[in-house]
């Protein structure tokens, strides 16, 4: 199957429409003008977007509903293994392909830019396709968060030269793309029911630069523990916030609460960048973006005019709500380094004052493998609302619930609580910064909780 036939189909099947990645794929077929349709579990705002659209969603496994004159089925590796509906293609023989398969196909014929990490890359690859775009650079993008700036997670441009996307890690998803640019943000160890150790994992992001085209660009932050396997002919450079590095930030500094900071780069120092988006972390986003696009001969001033102007991505580091008396403020962290990110950027931007999160931990290997960094992390708040765990694609595992973190934890204003009992306990919050912090479904208690917070606070 190559790129003319993907794109040549009438009638797509997705199985997990619903998913970040999937939604973006389904749009893009949508666009090229296939009829596409699919099942997930959970009607979100997300796949309400999609039914707005145009797709054809259904909520509960029903393979009467699948086409018959379905071309091809996408799915996602978070369908489990026993659905009703994967088991029925397979007996039918529908071609299937995984997600990752779809977006390498896609991707294989363009200059492709591939952010991979365990975190930061939804970020900095939203950026670097902010900064392409605005630039007007002819590019598309297929996102794993939704751009504030465009309300979408999938960017196209008439005749597009390059691709941006995310290198997803889960279940080597990444070895499908080869890349004319990569990115590496981070590698942290994470998914331990798919590696077994952190080690397999280092070896797994090795075995991704192998993947990098001939004459390829890999810009790697600088300090990961990373065995690299890329072609000679491959560029490495390295970023950091504040060096040594190929790239990195020099007189960084808050003015009018925007960062700015001046870029050290392999041919000189370049002044007086700002960014529109709070958060040290994002610094350190921005620095890999505007490597990256630096590379691919963006010029400069439109790189300063595209880093001000870019607004984020929905869930990270997203401010709900800003007022003297409270902040809101939805963040995705969902791992110990993220939440360690998320909650020091949130101090160093507010130092003094009082900050509450609260919590939904995802999944429960990641709960149990990861207990002691998360309640780490989350003793860097001063006060804490630990909700139960969501489990996304897996079974509960017999001793793994919240107070595996909860009795970890340091600190002494601590809760455990239901999302039920969530919005009653909003009465207590104080006066400050409030975040909620997860990838399970916190996210449909955003709007709750802000309605409360407007309430409580008389905004």
């Amino acid at each position: 199957m190559n790129q003319l036939n993907l794109n040549n189909l009438n009638s797509i099947y997705l199985l997990g429409i619903g998913g970040i990645g999937m939604s973006a794929l389904a749009r893009y077929f949508r666009f090229a003008g296939a009829r596409v349709s699919g099942y997930d579990r959970t009607r979100t705002p997300l796949s309400m977007e999609l039914e707005a659209e145009g797709v054809i969603i259904h909520y509960s496994e029903d393979v009467k509903k699948i086409p018959a004159d379905t071309e091809l089925v996408i799915f996602t590796p978070a369908i489990p293994a026993d659905s009703i509906e994967l088991q029925y293609i397979l007996s039918k023989s529908y071609p299937l392909k995984k997600r990752a398969e779809i977006l390498g196909l896609l991707t294989l014929e363009k200059n492709a830019i591939a952010v991979a990490g365990t975190h930061g890359k939804t970020t900095t690859s939203t950026l670097i396709a902010h900064l392409f775009k605005a630039s007007g650079t002819k590019s598309a993008a297929f996102l794993g968060g939704v751009s504030k700036n465009y309300n979408t997670n999938l960017l196209l441009s008439k005749d597009w030269e390059y691709v941006i996307t995310e290198a997803d890690e889960f279940d080597r998803s990444f070895m499908q793309l080869f890349p004319s640019t990569a990115v590496i943000t981070s590698a942290d160890a994470d998914h331990l029911d798919i590696y077994g150790s952190a080690e397999q994992l280092a070896e797994a992001y090795g075995d991704f630069t192998a993947n990098i085209r001939e004459n390829g660009t890999l810009i790697l932050r600088e300090g990961l523990n990373i065995l690299l396997h890329t072609k000679e002919s491959v560029n490495v450079q390295t970023y950091s916030l504040s060096g040594p590095s190929d790239y990195y930030a020099v007189n960084t500094r808050v003015e009018n609460g925007y960062y700015n900071f001046d870029l050290i780069t392999p041919q000189g120092a370049l002044k007086d960048f700002k960014l529109g988006l709070p958060g040290i972390i994002n610094v350190e986003n921005s620095i890999a973006a505007l490597a990256v696009a630096l590379n691919c001969g963006i010029d400069v001033e439109k790189l300063k005019n595209g880093l001000f102007s870019y607004a984020g991505v929905r869930r990270r580091f997203d401010i709900q709500l800003r007022s003297e008396s409270i902040i809101y403020m939805d963040d995705y962290a969902h791992h110990p380094e993220e939440l360690k990110a998320c909650i020091n950027s949130t101090r160093l931007m507010w130092p003094d004052r009082h900050i509450t999160g609260i919590f939904q931990p995802h999944l429960f290997s990641r709960t149990r493998d990861f207990a002691d960094g998360f309640a780490k992390s989350l003793d860097l708040l001063d006060s804490c609302y630990l909700l139960e765990i969501y489990p996304a694609r897996e079974l509960p595992i017999e001793g793994v619930d919240s107070s595996l973190i909860f009795n970890k934890m340091e600190i002494k204003d601590k809760h455990l609580c239901d999302n039920y009992q969530l919005i009653i306990e909003l009465e207590k919050i104080k006066p400050g910064i409030l975040l909620t912090l997860g990838a399970g479904n916190i996210d449909q208690l955003v709007k709750p909780v802000q309605q409360a917070l407007i309430k409580k606070f008389n905004i």
